[in-house]
């Protein structure tokens, strides 16, 4: 009889739980994760029973898969700008980024009418997001540390981009929207990355987050096989954990939402909104 896994001895940064159960292990990438070629693979899905957060644990170094490997195996030898015209010629009942843009649009207008619209996209990868959110009439600026993510920002999405690590170089200008589509996963301290945007922020003005929804894929029949939990992902949320990553950030949650995107993926996204500096 296999001995049952010894829950990781570690504490989340988002949460603070540290009631851990095992719900999942892999000695391969599943069928819907990138490959990146780390060897030997080995990772657990643990769950905390109080919050709903999930966290992937291992002891694989995940360094080369932001170092430009991560950019050439997830678009491959297509380029980069035949999936960004791909995703960007997708029907609208297909596309989850025009969902997200017309979401975005709409509630921004309505939770803050008078705010000008400008907007820094933090990870943009594609850049698809700031492509249809200009056509909308906003102005948008790409940020990613990738260089190719930037010129292709700048090329394809016809919006500034801007090549620097958020956490650490200085960043000029402030904005009155600032979005992480899919990127607070990727870090493995996102409420820090969420505060670091008080330094970037008009003040009152909003922060779109949206993230892997832990609680609706693990409802899934393929489960913690799913992409919401692939390795680069270092954790996926619940509504919980989403709502305490937001003050822990000195952010309130003006409105979150749960869906099922046109691609199948489960995903959280909100509004965020400053606390006040004497209530925090």
């Amino acid at each position: 009889m296999t001995a049952p896994p010894i829950a990781p001895d570690i504490i989340c940064p988002v949460t603070g739980a540290d009631d851990w159960v095992c719900i999942a292990q892999f000695d391969a990438p599943p069928p819907v994760e990138t490959d990146f070629g780390i060897t030997p693979y080995h990772r657990s899905l643990w769950q905390s029973c109080v919050t709903g957060h999930v966290v992937n644990h291992h002891t694989m170094d995940l360094g080369a898969i932001y170092q430009g490997d991560y950019w050439d195996r997830t678009y491959g030898e297509a380029g980069v700008r035949a999936v960004f015209d791909k995703i960007m010629g997708l029907p609208e009942g297909r596309s989850d980024n025009r969902g997200r843009v017309r979401f975005v649009d709409a509630t921004v207008r309505r939770l803050d009418p008078l705010g000008t619209r400008t907007a820094l996209d933090v990870g943009s990868g594609l850049a698809v997001f700031p492509a249809a959110l200009r056509a909308l009439g906003w102005s948008v600026a790409a940020l990613d540390p990738d260089p190719r993510a930037a010129r292709h920002a700048e090329a394809a999405a016809g919006v500034a981009g801007i090549t620097a690590d958020f956490m650490t170089d200085r960043l000029d200008n402030r904005y009155r929207l600032i979005t992480f589509n899919k990127v607070l996963e990727h870090v493995p301290d996102p409420v820090a990355m969420l505060a670091r945007t008080h330094d970037v922020l008009v003040p009152g003005g909003l922060v779109y987050v949206e993230l892997p929804d832990a609680e609706g894929a693990l409802g899934d029949p393929d489960g913690p096989s799913r992409e919401e939990f692939a390795i680069e992902h270092y954790c996926a949320f619940s509504a919980t954990s989403y709502t305490m990553l937001a003050r822990r950030a000195g952010f309130r949650v003006e409105l979150l939402e749960r869906l099922v995107e046109p691609s199948g993926k489960y995903t959280l996204r909100g509004f965020l909104r400053a606390i006040a500096v004497e209530a925090r």
